[in-house]
C-alpha cells in the first residue's frame, strides 16, 4: 500500500487572527499553535500515522496570500533526490533543500505551469 502523496499543506495568510477564526468556524475545529522560527503557524491537526495530510495556516513577512498562496508538500525519502529531477523535467528549483529543524528538510520547486510546490523528507 502506498502512502498518501501529499504530506503537508500550507495556506499563507496576511491576517492570522481573521483567517484562524474563519477556518475554525467553517470546519468546526480548534487550530493549534506550531512553534517555528520567524513565522506564525496554526495547525489543522493530523500527523504521522493518521490518514490524509496535515497542514497549517502560515504567516511569513513578505509572503503574499490569495491566488498562489497554498503550498502542497509531497513526501519523499530524501528531497534532494527529487529536487535533482525538477529541472530535467522542465521545472525549476525555487529553494534548494533546507533544514526545518526537528521536522526534517524541504525543497521548493516550480512546475512547468509555474505552480510552486514542496518536497518534504526526514533525511
Amino acid at each position: 500500500m502506498r502512502e498518501n502523496a501529499v504530506r503537508w499543506f500550507e495556506i499563507y495568510v496576511q491576517d492570522m487572527q481573521r483567517a484562524k477564526a474563519f477556518y475554525e468556524a467553517v470546519l468546526g475545529v480548534r487550530l493549534d499553535r506550531i512553534e517555528g522560527p520567524d513565522i506564525e503557524m496554526w495547525g489543522f491537526g493530523g500527523g504521522p500515522g493518521n490518514a490524509g495530510a496535515a497542514g497549517a495556516l502560515v504567516q511569513i513577512p513578505g509572503v503574499p496570500s490569495g491566488g498562489c498562496s497554498t503550498l502542497v508538500y509531497f513526501g519523499c525519502t530524501d528531497c534532494a533526490v527529487e529536487e535533482a529531477r525538477i529541472a530535467p523535467a522542465g521545472g525549476r528549483v525555487h529553494r534548494s533543500k533546507i533544514s526545518i529543524g526537528q521536522h526534517g528538510f524541504v525543497t521548493l520547486g516550480c512546475d512547468t505551469e509555474g505552480n510552486l510546490f514542496g518536497l518534504h523528507s526526514i533525511q
